[in-house]
């Protein structure tokens, strides 16, 4: 018995060590360039996390992220977060159905009910409407009239934000983008690409996007990823940077105390070991690296350290202190 499972889980890393070439392959149908955010991406679903993608309108999000799902033949739904928009919306709702005998309260499902949900522009709806998803990312059930309804595996929300059109907008509370194991910013693309986009989005339609593994294929590797191996030592790297970026007498870093009001929880620490699992896998490797942890870091902490109105004031953003944390844990992971 524990042959057959050794040879099901080898097989399963060989699949995902080639998945990368191949996924690539099909995404350069209809996406160029965005390579840093296709990994991302991939390494969300790899992993069993859930995204927030930031970007300016018509950078492609909702393609990439309905490619993704084509990409894994997994059910795709799209969610238009609007002010007006009400948890029923998206949960579902119950009504009342006449049948030949009697009349009966029917639970009819909402657009959550998918594999892939992209919830587009999340921050325009109220924090009622926001909180509706709470239970949908964390338990992967929906709970009407004090019955749960157990979501399709596998499930994720790809939740995008405009950064440009702040009023009318309802920032996400901390709580639920600490659900959201990176925030993906996508920025506009090189000149050269650029060309290559409108060539290709002004002449024929595309060469449609071919299936490369099944959703059960998804919820194998999600098991396979768990299981590489990883280094104490990788660990404690990973819990050191989240750690140094909470502000606090006993942190020695001044430019922490000064910029930051919030730092990450223990959730940052997890995704980055979690991601830096499926990352190793897709870079051919059994084992994971430091490397692997630096190169997660921003997304995953970009959400979830706050900085303070001196940092504004200053022009310091997120992306140069989490740079400078990487290079301060270094120095401290060497004594």
């Amino acid at each position: 018995m524990a042959t057959k499972e050794y040879e099901f889980e080898r097989l399963a890393v060989e699949q995902i060590k080639g998945a990368r070439e191949r996924i690539c392959a099909e995404l350069s149908k209809v996406i160029i360039g965005q390579q840093d955010v296709i990994e991302h991406l991939l390494i969300a679903v790899l992993s069993g996390g859930h995204c927030l993608v930031t970007g300016a309108p018509g950078l492609a999000k909702t393609l990439l992220v309905k490619s993704l799902a084509e990409l894994f033949h997994l059910k795709f739904q799209r969610i238009q977060f609007t002010p007006d928009l009400m948890p029923a919306d998206i949960t579902g709702t119950e009504i009342l159905q006449q049948t030949d005998h009697e009349r009966k309260m029917v639970f009819v499902k909402g657009p959550v009910f998918a594999n892939i949900i992209l919830a587009d522009e999340i921050n325009r709806t109220p924090p009622k409407t926001q909180a509706a998803l709470l239970e949908a990312m964390q338990e992967h059930q929906v709970t009407a009239s004090g019955v749960c309804h157990q979501l399709s595996e596998p499930f994720f929300v790809f939740a995008t934000q405009n950064p440009i059109e702040m009023e009318g907008t309802y920032p996400l509370p901390e709580a639920q983008l600490d659900r959201f194991m990176f925030n993906v910013l996508i920025d506009y693309l090189p000149e050269d690409d650029e060309v290559a986009v409108v060539r290709q989005t002004t002449t024929v339609d595309p060469e449609p996007i071919k299936q490369v593994f099944s959703g059960d294929d998804l919820l194998r590797f999600h098991d396979v990823v768990r299981k590489v191996p990883i280094a104490e030592d990788v660990v404690r790297y990973a819990v050191r940077i989240a750690a140094a970026s909470r502000p606090g007498p006993d942190n020695n870093r001044d430019f922490v105390n000064e910029w930051i009001t919030w730092g990450a929880g223990l959730r940052a620490s997890q995704y980055m070991v979690l991601g830096a699992k499926a990352r190793a896998l897709l870079h051919g490797r059994n084992h994971v690296k430091f490397s692997d942890i630096r190169a997660l870091a921003k997304p995953v902490l970009r959400h979830r350290v706050l900085i303070n109105y001196r940092a504004e004031a200053e022009g310091v953003v997120i992306e140069d202190l989490v740079a400078r944390l990487l290079i301060s844990v270094k120095e401290d992971a060497t004594k």
